[in-house]
């Protein structure tokens, strides 16, 4: 059957107030952006005119300006799962505006076939082609596309011609059953594929296809710098031992690495360490860095839910087609993000935290523990599963104001009994066999930035025993600092000493 042809305003129009929409994309990559800009439109008219409008938005990750962003200022959003990066929707959040529930992202599409988060009433998909059958090719990002396409009562296709059709060359789809019936997914190996190519949607859901041009929202990351490079190296240089040592096998073992500028230096500095074999990547995003590793054939092989690349590097990809599609492959979240395949494949997970306190615990999603940054994202997924679980954070914020080594952290994503290892730029703190005090030690000396280091040691000498000692009066003294005088830097803990 030939799919009718409709407007984005037209496809918006049908979405109603109080709805559930799920939306292709994992990160801004793949994302729907059409429609929902009109749906705010609609938004902010229904407000004007006195009347309620929100939706619910499930995503496969964070989204762009087209979607988190525009509809968290028109107040459209009631329910958001299960990340963002969006700053405008930040500010929502954090004003207390909308419900936002921040969880693993292998998890998503289960629980919403588990009907944790109620029905799909909407599925919207960016595809670079859509068969008259239903046959669905997606573009840069698998997400949990197969699972609200088949969930979702109505569906409304985005035909995005800023992709090419070279994308429907890149992804597995597959779908896991649900318990008592789920099998093991059959993946050995990060260039296995064993799924389909597309996603089947069934042709009587699709109430349209919307044609549009609209590149994707790349994110741009801040250039390199002096302290970035020197956690890439620190980190390089860590597994690089522990290889020479036995511990990695002489073949290496994937890796995984999260987003940002310190992510990009660690992997520059693998692949330009010439005692590091040529290596591959199962990991959730891909980034530039990834790109110009597998051109140069230091990256054999890798494996992602997302293409978060620059637009002219996601072009270079489909330009050389040929090559991409025989060693990268895109899947859906709940594979890219598998627990079970992690631990299979021995994947290293190398992520970042805003903080990490003197034991091993990690806040990566909250300023403050109250002020939501992003959101935990897929690090848990690797960290909590990992053959080594690596955080990386510079010593410090806001221009040394800030100690990222605290004593207890204000929020706690990653507790310690799933941080192997903590890089920064000062050294690298190996926790792997030791105990609460000797991780203290360890991070102290290896890890918090000279300035702090005699705080930091002060208030260990304060604790008053116990299997992992805190003298609680004083456990966030830091953070209370900071708030008060803008200054973590305190003279002595003299003043919370009870």
């Amino acid at each position: 059957m030939a799919f009718t042809r409709i407007t984005a305003a037209e496809a918006a129009a049908m979405i109603k107030n109080g709805e559930n929409i799920g939306l292709s994309g994992f990160t801004p990559a793949g994302t729907a952006k059409a429609v929902t800009r009109e749906l705010a439109k609609i938004a902010a008219e229904e407000h004007a005119a006195g009347r309620p409008f929100k939706v619910g938005i499930f995503t496969g990750a964070s989204t762009g300006q087209s979607t988190d962003g525009v509809l968290s200022n028109e107040q459209a959003i009631r329910y958001r799962a299960p990340y963002t990066t969006n700053p405008d929707f930040r500010k929502h959040v954090n004003a207390g505006e909308l419900a936002y529930n921040d969880i693993h992202l292998s998890q998503m599409a289960q629980e919403l076939r588990y009907g944790f988060m109620g029905q799909v009433d909407w599925a919207i998909l960016e595809v670079c082609e859509i068969t008259d059958d239903g046959k669905a090719y997606l573009t840069a990002a698998g997400g949990i596309a197969p699972t609200v396409a088949r969930l979702a009562k109505k569906v409304i296709i985005e035909l995005n011609s800023f992709h090419t059709k070279s994308a429907m060359h890149l992804h597995d789809v597959y779908e896991l059953q649900d318990p008592p019936y789920r099998q093991a997914i059959p993946i050995v190996n990060v260039a296995d594929r064993v799924g389909k190519p597309y996603v089947q949607i069934d042709p009587k859901k699709i109430v349209g296809v919307v044609e549009c041009n609209i590149p994707d929202e790349a994110r741009a990351f801040s250039d390199a710098s002096e302290t970035t490079d020197t956690i890439g190296f620190n980190v390089a240089e860590f597994l690089v031992n522990d290889m020479h040592r036995g511990i990695i096998p002489s073949t290496f073992l994937p890796l995984q690495s999260g987003v940002g500028s310190t992510a990009n230096a660690i992997l520059g500095a693998l692949g330009n360490d010439k005692h590091v074999p040529d290596f591959n990547v199962y990991t959730e995003v891909l980034q530039d860095a990834v790109v110009g590793l597998m051109e140069s054939g230091r990256v054999k092989n890798a494996s992602t839910c997302s293409l978060t690349v620059s637009n002219d590097c996601l072009y270079r990809i489909y330009d050389n087609i040929d090559y991409f599609k025989d060693h990268l492959t895109l899947r859906p979240s709940e594979l890219s993000n598998s627990p079970e395949v992690i631990r299979r494949l021995g994947v290293i997970a190398i992520n970042t935290a805003i903080e990490v306190d003197i034991y091993g615990n990690a806040n990566s999603t909250h300023i403050g523990g109250t002020r939501m940054m992003n959101g935990i994202g897929g690090s848990g997924d690797f960290e909590r599963n990992a053959y080594i679980s690596i955080f990386t954070c510079p010593s410090t914020a806001k221009d040394g104001l800030i100690s990222s080594i605290v004593p207890f952290v204000s929020h706690s994503d990653h507790s310690e009994h799933d941080v192997n290892v903590i890089v920064t730029e000062q050294g690298v703190a190996d926790l792997r066999g030791k105990s609460p005090r000797e991780r203290a030690e360890l991070i102290i000396n290896n890890c918090a930035h000279p300035d702090y280091r005699p705080l930091l040691r002060e208030y260990l000498k304060l604790t008053k025993g116990g299997q992992t000692p805190h003298y609680l009066p004083a456990a966030f003294a830091m953070h209370d600092t900071l708030n008060r005088k803008g200054d973590m830097h305190l003279t002595d803990f003299s003043e919370y000493i009870k």
